[in-house]
């Protein structure tokens, strides 16, 4: 996995029902700069989340954590 920058935005979506942290990290990804990523904190593997990632052209990396939940690290591919 990328090692995590300090200018990597953190979205700690855990707690939140479904579908919110989804339409949290699409609203994020919309204002990410360039040479910018968002580290996701979810509770669970966001598995419909990583079809919408490849359709639009970001790359991703996921780890689950110690107590169960899931970083996902998002940038974009180009």
């Amino acid at each position: 996995m990328p090692k995590t920058d300090p200018q990597d935005i953190l979205l700690d979506v855990r707690g939140l029902p479904p579908p919110e942290p989804l339409e949290r990290v699409l609203d994020a990804l919309d204002t990410l700069l360039a040479g910018q990523r968002l580290r996701m904190l979810v509770d669970r593997e966001p598995r419909p989340l990583y079809r919408i990632l490849d359709a639009n052209g970001h790359r991703f990396q996921a780890r689950s954590l110690a107590d169960g939940s899931f970083e996902i690290l998002i940038w974009p591919a180009s």
